[in-house]
């Protein structure tokens, strides 16, 4: 077979090449700025688009199988990502903003509802423009395969799916922009001052008024001679985190139980807007250099790769109880997080260290510290949890008033499944925790063969009907990103939620990467990221359940 019959003759070898270019195409396409806006992933969705509207011969089967394997890719990914921290999440901002969150949801598929009834506008088309207007891929792929499920005719039931991939695309590019707009024009509303929001988040999020710094205290307080490093750390409202004495000339390694001599001076880290509290309490305060570990005591960073660990607070693992070493920072996805007993560790988390030298290594061992484990992917719970998933998924739901029950299907089922092995982690014997890299690249990686092979099947005739009447279905698009969207930021607003907040709440309510990005190119922080995390899941779940209950009650 020539290249000339391979790439016009549909076939798995043939469709896999257009596929491979598509993506390469796209990804180049989603690196180019648009008025300082990457479109990133979604430009794989367009060039599928394109090459599909030139004509692009692919096989369906083969089209239909990589697309609903790169949905489940995508949603599991997601759902072990996010896992370990959902329902902590929930004890803090979590419940509040996804009650915002799915007020967005709700209000935007009342829209959808208003606009078929007003306008007379066929299922398949207001349940696609619907999803892009969201922005769902994972709504999408559940649209079309209740579509497939309840119509006989295999023609018509291609038909209508094609159908609802166009009308995605059309209303894919504003459910993008519409975000972004929303959240500059939430700014410029409140004249919001987007450092004082940096700042106030990371005193709120890590219990920080500032950056760590290393300081020395010279303990004057009298009353505290005689005293256990508990008593003072209580006494100074748990501001200070220490890391080793200085006593005589000599540096000592501290626990909880260690008594305060006449004469210490004590070591560790704070912020400065507990300098204050800090001098009131315990005595003078110095500031110290990184490098002012020395004699039999030494520092380390350390990576959390001991999967037994995982999860467990500081103090159910007694690093200080066990050896005469203490943990006192934590990084993670950014952050520089100032530890109490109480603070859980996760995989992947790097700490630092500091105690007696001959004790590091063996505390570096427990903790796991392994380039190894990091770098070596975890298998079995992928295949595992994905066979579950699609098992749960297959699962028939009877809501009251619909003809047709609805399905968690191939999007909803793996991310339950994968919410809930990502929250616990461990299940007897067996681990499911992936390395971030790994993960990262499952996700990217099903992201991008949903996303092309969605351009492929509906570019054909894509031109064609945004000339006729895509204009008007991307003005309806245009009604269900922007409405709930404005309306729930400024709600957010008066409830003195973080801006910063409100911009990753907006982009996890539409499930929108692009947006996620020019969310945290407003701020070096993690606020935009850990609102999007903690109502992805939620609302992708009611994303996909309520483009199957439109399909199911307007069929």
């Amino acid at each position: 077979m020539n290249l000339i019959e391979l790439l016009t003759k549909p076939g798995t070898a043939s469709t896999i090449i257009i596929i491979c270019l598509v993506a390469v195409l796209g990804i180049l396409f989603g690196k180019i700025k648009l008025l300082r806006i990457k479109l990133g992933i979604a430009g794989i969705l367009f060039s599928g688009l394109l090459v599909g509207h030139f004509g692009a011969v692919t096989d369906p089967n083969v089209l239909h199988f990589i697309k609903e394997f790169g949905l489940i890719l995508f949603v599991y990914s997601i759902g072990l990502e996010v896992g370990p921290r959902f329902l902590p999440s929930l004890k803090k901002n979590g419940l509040r903003i996804n009650l915002l969150a799915s007020g967005i949801v709700l209000t935007g598929f009342l829209t959808a509802v208003a606009i078929k009834f007003i306008f007379n506008v066929p299922i398949s088309v207001i349940t696609g423009v619907m999803c892009g207007a969201v922005t769902n891929t994972p709504a999408l792929g559940a649209a079309q395969q209740t579509i497939s499920d309840i119509i006989s005719n295999a023609n018509l039931a291609a038909a209508n799916t094609q159908t609802v991939g166009m009308a995605y695309a059309v209303a894919y590019p504003f459910g993008i922009f519409g975000i972004i707009i929303s959240m500059i024009l939430l700014r410029v509303i409140y004249k919001i001052n987007v450092k004082k929001e940096e700042d106030q988040y990371r005193k709120e999020i890590t219990g920080l008024d500032g950056k760590l710094i290393a300081i020395n205290i010279e303990i004057t307080n009298q009353n505290l001679i005689g005293k256990s490093i508990e008593f003072i750390i209580g006494n100074c409202n748990k501001a200070f985190v220490p890391s080793r004495i200085e006593r005589n000339g000599d540096f000592l390694a501290v626990d909880s139980d260690f008594i305060i001599e006449q004469g210490d001076k004590l070591y560790g880290v704070s912020t400065p807007m507990n300098f204050k509290n800090i001098e009131l309490n315990l005595g003078k305060i110095n500031e110290t250099k990184e490098q002012e570990i020395s004699g039999r005591l030494g520092m380390q960073q350390v990576r959390i790769t001991n999967k037994k660990l995982a999860g467990q607070s500081i103090k159910q693992i007694g690093i200080s109880r066990r050896f005469p070493v203490n943990i006192t920072r934590i990084y993670r996805n950014g952050l520089e997080l100032m530890p109490t007993e109480e603070d859980s560790v996760e995989f992947g988390d790097t700490v630092r260290i500091v105690g007696e030298k001959t004790a590091l290594p063996e505390v570096a061992n427990l903790l796991g510290n392994s380039i190894k484990d990091l770098s070596h992917p975890n298998i079995l719970p992928i295949f595992m949890g994905i066979l579950f998933g699609v098992l749960i998924g297959l699962v028939p739901i009877h809501i009251p008033g619909l003809p047709a029950p609805a399905k968690l299907g191939l999007a909803g089922g793996p991310l339950l499944i994968a919410l809930i092995l990502g929250h616990k982690g461990r299940i007897g014997k067996m681990d499911f925790y992936i390395t971030p890299s790994a993960n990262l690249f499952i996700r990217e990686l099903g992201i991008v063969l949903f996303l092309t092979c969605v351009g492929l099947s509906s570019g054909k005739y894509f031109v064609e009907t945004l000339l006729n009447e895509g204009y008007i279905w991307m003005l309806y698009g245009m009604a269900i990103t922007f409405l709930p969207l404005i309306i729930f930021a400024i709600i957010a607003r008066i409830m003195k939620l973080n801006y910063l907040s409100i911009c990753g709440l907006l982009s996890g309510s539409m499930t929108d990467p692009p947006a996620l990005e020019f969310a945290n190119s407003i701020a070096p922080v993690q606020a935009q990221s850990t609102a999007y995390a903690t109502v992805y899941p939620l609302v992708m779940f009611l994303r996909v359940l309520l483009a199957q209950v439109l399909v199911l009650l307007f069929s």
